[in-house]
């Protein structure tokens, strides 16, 4: 699933493309799953006509505001993307969404896995408002950190991914920020000194301006993974220190990355930068959350 710096790479690249201040002439649904909400008649009837005057991004949400008070959130979710093309292409069969453009282009949602969803509403709080704090934002700060994580007694990955909590992280970048921190992922959060809590902060933040300098991570060819709108290519899969690098020696001390199973979630770690007790060495073989 795209992540932060994902989604905020397609929400610059819509700005970039154009898609900021196009007029939506029309838009066809084929496959009504894909609309959230409102029903999807209601949904294009709304849409039509409407002038996009903002796209920012929220958590995992790219978000198109409009000129007719509505904001429509796209979530991408496995496999879902965005692309320009001309409206006398053929409609490719994954191809749910449709939105024609007042500039001659169609802004097509292509999605193999039919998880995407897009809602479209007046209060974009009623879709976002269970979202926690951005990771990035200036509202996220080591005290506010060391609170979250010393008033849940959780493990650390789990908590990083709670979205309630920190929006926006997902299994590469939390693996990536924990190696970086040189955290277990099954610590407990309670456990976390200031100082490791403050390693932790910088971690997180420094492995997500790196994704979104390196346009995201692909970590496949395949229509199933992450796709840019342009003819770039992201590239942050070329600098993964432990994510999907099981067996590979680690850049930091040379010891081979290992794989092990998280609150149920397929985690790599380096045993040796991230040290493990005995209690952690329980909890990732049971996959306690």
């Amino acid at each position: 699933m795209p992540e932060l710096p994902e989604v905020q790479t397609v929400v610059n690249d819509l700005r970039r493309l154009g898609a900021l201040g196009a007029c939506i002439t029309r838009v066809r649904v084929f496959n009504p799953r894909t609309i959230a909400t409102p029903a999807p008649r209601v949904f294009c009837q709304r849409v039509r006509g409407a002038r996009i005057t903002d796209i920012t991004r929220r958590a995992k949400f790219i978000v198109l505001q409009l000129d007719n008070q509505h904001y429509l959130l796209i979530h991408l979710r496995m496999s879902g993307h965005l692309h320009f093309v001309a409206p006398d292409q053929p409609r490719a069969k994954h191809e749910h969404v449709i939105f024609s453009l007042d500039d001659g282009r169609d802004l097509r949602f292509h999605d193999t896995r039919k998880f995407g969803r897009m809602f479209l509403t007046p209060r974009i709080e009623d879709i976002t408002g269970a979202l926690g704090v951005e990771p990035l934002a200036a509202a996220f700060t080591p005290a506010v950190l060391f609170d979250m994580l010393h008033q849940r007694a959780r493990m650390l990955k789990p908590l990083l991914l709670d979205q309630t909590l920190i929006a926006g992280l997902g299994n590469i970048y939390t693996d990536e920020a924990l190696w970086l921190a040189k955290l277990h992922p099954c610590r407990r959060g309670g456990t976390l000194t200031r100082s490791n809590v403050a390693a932790l902060h910088a971690a997180i933040q420094q492995v997500l301006r790196k994704g979104i300098r390196n346009l995201g991570t692909n970590l496949g060819d395949g229509l199933n993974h992450f796709h840019l709108l342009s003819d770039e290519r992201a590239r942050n899969q070329e600098e993964l220190m432990v994510y999907q690098r099981t067996g590979a020696p680690c850049a930091r001390c040379g010891t081979l990355i290992q794989r092990l199973l998280v609150g149920q979630r397929g985690t790599h770690v380096c045993p040796r930068c991230q040290p493990a007790g005995a209690a952690c060495r329980y909890q990732a073989r049971a996959g306690d959350q």
